[in-house]
Parts: structure tokens; C-alpha cells; sequence
């Protein structure tokens, strides 16, 4: 019975949008493809605090022939603005994005550009380096941030994607619906037709898409984010407290039935909504034991494909990443399980 009842309330959410998805979102999401964030870069509090800047060489790995066809730029906007309500975003840091938007989109890649990490929106602690604001103008601050943006972008090319927030959760999940709305109205003051990027609460989960709430616009693309089984992925992961013990296995076919769960929400809901999904982060931290995490990855691509779901892998060339930023060389066992061997050899 309560199973069914379960299913009922599922079924019957409130999902709001009047509108499917226009085929240019559609054929927006396929050409997503597979891609990676270019993360711990702008999504630090100052690009280089976490230990990574954006240099020449990230450029010449993705788009123009290679396997690597879009880019998620994860970008902490609150910590380059005034502090008061109208959060007027720093020139020189919005004159950098602004650089490296232009020279991803020169490859040819898919750009999906966000807002990241306003912990005050989600009313997490401050990181070190982050700015406090009065709480009264942290949402305001928000839409500010939107129009400014939206505004100093408008005239680039439609392969350049708005993403409204990076995993909305802690006091923004009971605001989330009506928040997306009024940024979704500043977005499309100034791009009333540019695809945006729209994610569930509970940091982009999939069992949280009952729960999202969509204005009838057609040109949206939806997005979770897959750390599943969550024990394996985040071992040994610094900030995650309790710390989770290292040495854990993956995948067994409970792993993977799990794995495919998660999936199969997302793929649910795209038949029922009509949009189009694709998996914005996914990953294995570095502390995984290296076999386990080569199949980890080799399973997670599997089960995307298997429901044609494009995908970004998080990240680039961090604790996560396949790119050794001081040699300037792939890390080549994990870069072959995303990329290899059906795609372009590695340079």
C-alpha cells in the first residue's frame, strides 16, 4: 500500500510546465555529448586559492577534433560583486569568464556556464576567503548577478548555455521553485531564447525531481548530478565529515543496480516532462583504489549510454580529474575508461 501510494504522489507531482522542450534543447543536449568541468578553478573563492589556475594548455585539450565536447564552467560569481543588493560583478573578473567563454566557444565546444557555490544562498559556512553579506540581500543578490550576467552575454553564440545554480539544498530546497522562476524571468529579459540549465534541490539529485517545479518555457534543459554508491565515490574526500574509510570495492551488481536507479529517474522524468536531461557531474575521488575506480568509470559511462544520457565528468584536473596539470599529459588509464577506445587517441 505504501508503495503504491508512493508511486501515486510521483505520478501525480506537480510538474508544472505547460511546455516540452523545443527541439533546439533537444538537439542542444545531444550535442553535449561527453564533456568535464573545468572545476576548483572559478568556483574557488579566487581563481588559484584551490591550487588551480585556468592556463593555455585546458584550451587545446577539449573541442577541435578531440573526444571532449562540451565544457561546464563552474563560476563563484557572489565572491566578485559588491556586497549590497545590486552585487555589481568585479570588471576584471567578469573581463576573465568573459575570455575564457569566448576561446571555449572557439573550439567548438558546448559551454554551460553557472552560478557555483553562494554559500550563503544555501546557508552553508562560509569558505575560507568567502565573503559574508547581510542575509537580507543574499537572494536579491542572486537575480543582480543573473541580469548582469545575462546582459553581458546575450549576444554570444547559442552553444553557450546558462545554468541557473550548482546543487541547490540546505535552506534554498523550500525556496528552490519559486527562486528558479524569478531568475528564469531576469535570464529571459535580455535572452528569451537561450537554452538554461535547471537542476533539482538536494544537491541536483534525482530522487528530488518529484519535487521541481518548472515555468512553461520551452527552452530548458534539465540536469542531475550522479555520486552514487556515494560511500565509494567521495572515500577518503577531505571535506565530507564523518570522513568515509578508504579501500571500498565497486562495482557489484548491487552497486550497479543502484548506479542504474539513479539513471532511470532522470531518464522517467524526461519521458514524462518532455526535456531533455543530461548528467552534469559524476566522478570517483582520487583516494578510490585505482582498479575499482577504473571500473567505477568504465560502468558509470556504460549505463549513460545505454540511456543516451550526455554527460560531464567532474573534473578536469583536480582530486578527480585525467588531466596532469604540471606534466601537461593525460592521466592515461582514466582517460581512456571516459574516452577511449571507440574515441580519438589522446595527443
Amino acid at each position: 500500500m505504501h508503495e503504491l501510494l508512493a508511486a501515486l504522489v510521483f505520478t501525480l507531482a506537480p510538474l508544472t510546465a505547460l511546455a516540452q522542450g523545443s527541439q533546439a534543447a533537444h538537439e542542444m543536449a545531444r550535442a553535449i555529448g561527453q564533456g568535464v568541468n573545468f572545476g576548483n578553478i572559478f568556483d574557488a573563492p579566487q581563481e588559484g586559492a584551490w591550487g588551480l589556475r585556468l592556463t593555455d594548455d585546458y584550451f587545446e585539450r577539449v573541442g577541435d577534433g578531440t573526444p571532449i565536447r562540451s565544457v561546464r564552467l563552474p563560476v563563484r560569481w557572489s565572491n566578485h560583486a559588491s556586497t549590497d543588493s545590486a552585487a555589481r560583478i568585479d570588471p576584471a573578473f567578469i573581463t576573465r569568464i568573459t575570455g575564457v567563454v569566448d576561446r571555449l566557444l572557439a573550439r567548438g565546444v558546448v559551454v554551460i556556464l553557472n552560478l557555483h557555490h553562494y554559500r550563503q544562498l544555501d546557508g552553508d559556512p562560509l569558505d575560507p576567503g568567502e565573503t559574508r553579506v547581510d542575509d537580507a540581500v543574499v537572494e536579491q543578490r542572486f537575480l543582480s548577478i543573473w541580469r548582469q550576467v545575462a546582459q553581458h552575454f546575450a549576444q554570444r553564440s547559442p552553444r553557450l548555455l546558462f545554468e541557473v545554480y550548482n546543487e541547490p539544498h540546505g535552506r534554498l530546497t523550500a525556496r528552490w521553485n519559486d527562486l528558479l522562476r524569478e531568475a528564469l524571468g531576469v535570464i529571459r529579459a535580455s535572452n528569451p531564447t537561450r537554452l538554461v540549465v535547471i537542476g533539482p534541490t538536494h544537491w541536483n539529485a534525482a530522487t528530488a525531481l518529484p519535487e521541481l517545479q518548472l515555468p512553461p518555457d520551452p527552452h530548458l534543459i534539465l540536469t542531475v548530478h550522479h555520486y552514487e554508491p556515494f560511500d565509494f565515490t567521495h572515500q577518503g574526500a577531505e571535506w565530507v565529515e564523518p570522513r568515509k574509510p578508504t579501500g571500498l570495492d565497486c562495482c557489484d551488481a548491487a552497486q550497479r543496480a543502484h548506479m542504474a536507479r539513479m539513471l532511470d529517474l532522470a531518464v522517467q522524468d524526461q519521458e514524462r516532462r518532455g526535456y531533455p536531461f543530461f548528467v552534469g557531474e559524476w566522478g570517483a575521488y582520487s583516494k578510490a583504489p585505482p582498479a575499482a575506480r577504473l571500473r567505477y568509470t568504465r560502468t558509470m559511462r556504460e549505463l549513460m549510454k545505454e540511456r543516451g544520457l550526455p554527460w560531464l565528468y567532474w573534473e578536469f584536473s583536480a582530486g578527480y580529474g585525467f588531466y596532469d596539470p604540471e606534466r601537461r599529459q593525460w592521466r592515461e588509464p582514466l582517460y581512456q575508461a571516459l574516452f577511449g577506445p571507440d574515441t580519438a587517441q589522446p595527443r
